[in-house]
């Protein structure tokens, strides 16, 4: 257990990292989603479905400034931090533009999903996917150098059978499946299940707004206040409506 600790120790950041990777990675977050709400501003006579492609383009192009930009000045950006505060900005259009034209059993219903969301992302951030630390008297025993050796060799243990070191974490994950950039961890045996209950709760939650989002510009179209509403706020649904589009069709595909 004091390797795994040192592992981890090693592989956390100052707090200053952290807070700069935090705003990058809410500037990004902020510029990407304006980004795509501008492209119901600049078409506003094509449809909602043709928006969808226009609206991944838009979205690509932003991320690939804003990763030109962070190398610029020198600042990383986090994909999880990425993927909190795309949550927030989503829940946030939702609690304040949104809401107002939803019932009350579907109000709770995305709220509750929301908050299952950021609490299922800290656990798989948090968590242990399953990490094997072996000592040195191991290896001795084994005759060998080091643990990759030692996987190499795993046909004469059994206990290494299905343990694969992850380049991105440093770190030796029992039945390791891949990593995860999106959640910051590698997926293992411990947090297989909880990856993929987190997965189909983002496009459970997606698929909500997505609906909840549809009513609210179905509304302003057929009561005759899609002139009076406010331009930045009907944009920014239909915007993100997109990009919630555009999130579940990728996550299903994958």
């Amino acid at each position: 257990m004091s390797r795994l600790a040192s592992e981890l120790h090693r592989l956390r950041r100052s707090p200053w990292e952290v807070l700069c990777s935090a705003l990058v990675s809410c500037g990004l977050v902020l510029f990407s989603q304006l980004a795509v709400a501008i492209v119901p501003r600049l078409l506003p006579s094509i449809s909602l479905l043709a928006m969808l492609p226009v609206a991944g383009l838009v979205f690509l192009a932003a991320i690939l400034v804003g990763r030109f930009w962070r190398r610029f000045i020198g600042v990383a950006a986090s994909a999880p931090l990425f993927v909190l505060f795309n949550v927030l900005f989503l829940w946030g259009v939702y609690l304040f533009v949104i809401r107002r034209d939803t019932s009350s059993l579907l109000d709770m219903l995305i709220n509750a999903e929301c908050a299952l969301l950021l609490w299922g992302l800290y656990r798989i951030l948090s968590g242990d996917p399953g990490i094997v630390a072996y000592e040195s008297s191991f290896l001795e025993e084994a005759g060998c150098k080091d643990f990759v050796d030692a996987i190499c060799s795993s046909e004469k243990y059994p206990s290494l059978s299905r343990v694969r070191h992850c380049n991105c974490c440093k770190a030796n994950v029992r039945g390791y499946d891949h990593h995860c950039p999106a959640f910051g961890n590698c997926i293992g045996q411990k947090n297989h299940r909880l990856f993929m209950a987190l997965l189909t709760g983002f496009v459970v939650a997606e698929s909500t707004y997505t609906m909840c989002s549809t009513k609210y510009i179905t509304r302003c179209i057929t009561s005759g206040t899609l002139i009076t509403e406010n331009h930045l706020s009907l944009n920014m649904v239909i915007g993100t409506m997109l990009f919630s589009v555009l999130q579940v069709v990728w996550q299903v595909r994958c």
